[in-house]
């Protein structure tokens, strides 16, 4: 029988894959990697051989830059069939856009994080770049990771800020007692209001999807400058989200059980 396989090990493997998927196409170095996964550079580089050795990742010859590799886009190939909604969303997000003129995104949660899947730029010329499509940030963090948390049951919220602090990496705008005032209004109008917490001048919105248990898995999103998201302004955004996301959320409780999480 084969040793388990170190959960350490594992845990760093992923983290170096993560990090390396948000960077997208530009790729980054094995220094870099290393600082962000917390590991020594030589244990770094001998997981992105590895990794590399098995097709998870690719190397750029000429700069040196990690990629993601092909094996993983088969995999992604194959598990899209299963989890990936971003069909049903577009159509949603191109109407979100059309009707606001902001940039409108999906993010799912994957464990204590959410991670943007894809968007849809609007009209307006004037466009916040914090949210992309592969950018992770922790429950709580974007107006996405704040409405995902405020629709989670009391115990889970009181369970996840017990163990984490936000305000060390986010600022204090994030610390517990301030997530748990936004968490409140949150759930007092149905959405949630990012004020520039990330990005001076940054404003982002957002609306919770659930799934067929309904759980709160995903998140619709609209971004952009402050001037667009003015106090008599936001009710209608707001309204906007929450009929759109609860649109979503009845179709993919209509999908085959097992397709979507």
């Amino acid at each position: 029988m084969s040793a388990e396989p170190n959960p350490s090990v594992v845990g760093r493997a992923v983290s170096l894959l993560r990090a390396v998927a948000a960077e997208g196409e530009q790729g980054v170095t094995t220094s870099e990697l290393a600082r962000r996964a917390g590991l020594a550079r030589p244990t770094a580089h001998r997981l992105l051989v590895a990794l590399a050795d098995e097709g998870f990742l690719d190397r750029d010859a000429g700069s040196g830059r990690w990629l993601l590799g092909p094996e993983l886009f088969l995999m992604g190939s194959l598990a899209a069939e299963r989890y990936d909604i971003t069909h049903a969303a577009r159509p949603v997000l191109r109407e979100l856009a059309r009707e606001t003129g902001e940039s409108a995104f999906l993010s799912a949660r994957r464990g204590d994080e959410t991670v943007c899947l894809t968007s849809e730029e609007g009209s307006f010329p004037l466009r916040s770049h914090v949210l992309y499509p592969g950018i992770r940030f922790p429950l709580g963090v974007a107006s996405a990771g704040l409405v995902i948390l405020a629709h989670l049951p009391d115990r889970d919220i009181e369970d996840y800020l017990a163990h984490i602090d936000l305000s060390g990496d986010w600022g204090a705008a994030h610390a517990r007692g301030e997530l748990t005032r936004r968490v409140a209004a949150t759930r007092e109008s149905g959405w949630c209001v990012n004020p520039g917490l990330l990005v001076e001048g940054s404003w982002g919105m957002a609306a919770a999807v659930f799934d067929r248990r309904d759980e709160p898995q995903w998140a619709l999103s609209l971004t952009g400058v402050e001037s667009r998201f003015r106090a008599d302004r936001r009710p209608e955004l707001g309204r906007l989200l929450l009929r759109h996301a609860h649109n979503l959320s009845r179709e993919l409780r209509r999908r085959p059980a097992g397709r979507i999480r």
